[in-house]
């Protein structure tokens, strides 16, 4: 493994670290040597794991996934704060600890991604860990920002599942259904309004013709007032994190969807056929509905 020192702006995290210590001559040629011999160690371990070892072109990948992951648990454990970077790595354990915290970090966001089974490297997917994976003199290393963005997808499905144990019916939620957070919440929020806080079943197109639709529902006011009142029900971290997610245009959404749902209601009342009641959902936009059920009523 080479650990190349490059431009302090270029390159995997780990590298610009030893750059900076080299640099400010906080780092010496001795002990940028022990951190190289730890880091071949590392990848040696890894190839070992999940490589054979005996060929060289996956020694060499094994080293490329110890770089993008110690620089990935580096910039957690050290804050991004270079200096203390340094010295994070002149410990002992240093290198091993940044990437059991990398590992770490990866294994939590990889969970949704996982769900037909492990990856070749356990709990961590391989794709992701592909992205994070980079030779020490990569001109620039975009590890973290796929990191980042796995995290947020990670935490948007927390919030979905966390969603439909709190406000549906059927709790069991599976990742590869595709669920839009926002659809979730203006779903249960929509069904909550119609039928008196109940959990979210697949009827509402067969119960909406047996209830009066309030004047007081058709406002802005009304539905921010209701979707902020489901959010309390939920733990305030997580309410705070969905609520930072949704767009400005949820509540406009949410009573177009509402408009549509009376005049739904009209054509139910008028004895529609199933088809006339299917063309009109098409026509109005059966995507654009926020909140309104894709399921079939058979």
């Amino acid at each position: 493994m080479q650990l190349v020192l490059r431009d302090l702006d270029q390159g995997p995290y780990l590298s610009k670290v030893l750059a900076k210590g080299q640099a400010d001559d906080t780092l010496s040629g001795e002990q940028l040597a022990q951190i190289k011999s730890k880091a071949i160690l590392m990848s040696l371990k890894l190839a070992d794991k999940f490589y054979n070892k005996y060929k060289m072109h996956l020694l060499e990948q094994a080293a490329h996934d110890v770089i993008g992951v110690v620089s990935l648990g580096l910039m957690e454990l050290s804050d991004q704060d270079q200096q203390q970077a340094v010295r994070l790595l002149l410990t002992a354990d240093g290198v091993v600890k940044c990437f059991q915290k990398g590992w770490s970090m990866l294994s939590v966001v990889s969970k949704h991604k996982l769900v037909n089974g492990k990856s070749l490297y356990g709990d961590v997917d391989k794709f992701l860990l592909e992205q994070v994976s980079t030779p020490p003199d990569a001109e620039e290393w975009l590890g973290y920002e796929a990191y980042r963005d796995a995290l947020a997808e990670h935490q948007r499905q927390q919030s979905i599942a966390a969603l439909m144990a709190q406000f549906y019916a059927q709790t069991s939620y599976d990742p590869l259904d595709f669920l839009n957070l926002e659809s979730v919440l203006a779903e249960a929020v929509l069904y909550r309004m119609l039928f008196d806080n109940a959990k979210v079943r697949q009827d509402l197109k067969k119960r909406i013709a047996k209830i009066s639709l309030q004047d007081e529902w058709f406002s802005l006011e009304y539905i921010e007032q209701q979707t902020q009142k489901a959010l309390a029900e939920l733990p305030a971290e997580l309410a705070e994190t969905i609520g930072k997610d949704l767009g400005k245009n949820f509540a406009p959404a949410l009573l177009r969807t509402l408009n549509f749902a009376k005049s739904y209601r009209e054509l139910l009342l008028s004895d529609a056929s199933p088809e006339r009641l299917e063309r009109f959902e098409h026509k109005e936009g059966l995507v654009g509905l926020l909140g309104w059920p894709l399921y079939i009523v058979l």
